[in-house]
């Protein structure tokens, strides 16, 4: 009675053990945007928009997209290749709290994965997208990486429910800056 319990175990334990290491599913990352507005929408790959924030060079579609937004090109650059840098370990503990988990559910109404019917699936993907971003940057973020980062082949941009979260920035702000003050050492030092 005994050994058959522990060759059932063994069994099962060779079974997981094998699919963890013979059948590996190929990672997912992000390989367009969509930016939607309403009932409209565009698609940019995540390739072109990394060739112009290295580059600076842009296709027709990425150049009607960038003008549409009234910035600069150098503006548009500067934003995308800002770097934050941030050790993958505080990262962890900050979108794994409380105040994590309440800012990445209500950032999920504005990047979300294309068939995400709740926030919590929408959270989930920005939190591994954050994971993932700093560990390609090798400790650094910045919103290349972070859509590199993304787990699934397409991200969605909501631009009506950004310009909603925009409205609301004074109180974004403020939980930025306190955010960034004692929580953070404390977050830290543990």
């Amino acid at each position: 009675m005994k050994s058959s319990k522990f060759l059932t175990f063994k069994i099962f334990f060779i079974l997981v053990i094998s699919q963890l290491f013979f059948n590996i599913p190929k990672a997912n990352a992000a390989e367009e945007i969509k930016i939607t507005y309403s009932i409209f929408s565009r698609t940019i790959k995540v390739n072109s928009l990394k060739t112009f924030a290295r580059e600076g060079k842009s296709t027709g579609k990425l150049k009607r997209i960038l003008k549409a937004t009234g910035s600069s090109d150098e503006e548009i650059r500067k934003v995308l290749n800002k770097d934050f840098e941030v050790p993958i370990t505080i990262a962890s503990k900050l979108v794994y709290s409380e105040i994590g988990n309440v800012f990445l559910t209500r950032l999920s109404s504005v990047i979300h994965p294309t068939r995400a019917t709740d926030e919590r699936t929408g959270m989930l993907a920005l939190r591994a997208s954050v994971i993932q971003g700093i560990n390609l940057g090798k400790g650094k973020i910045n919103l290349i990486n972070f859509f590199e980062g993304y787990p699934t082949k397409t991200v969605i941009l909501d631009v009506s429910a950004l310009s909603k979260v925009m409205n609301k920035v004074e109180s974004i702000s403020e939980l930025l800056t306190f955010f960034s003050n004692s929580p953070l050492e404390k977050i830290k030092t543990n």
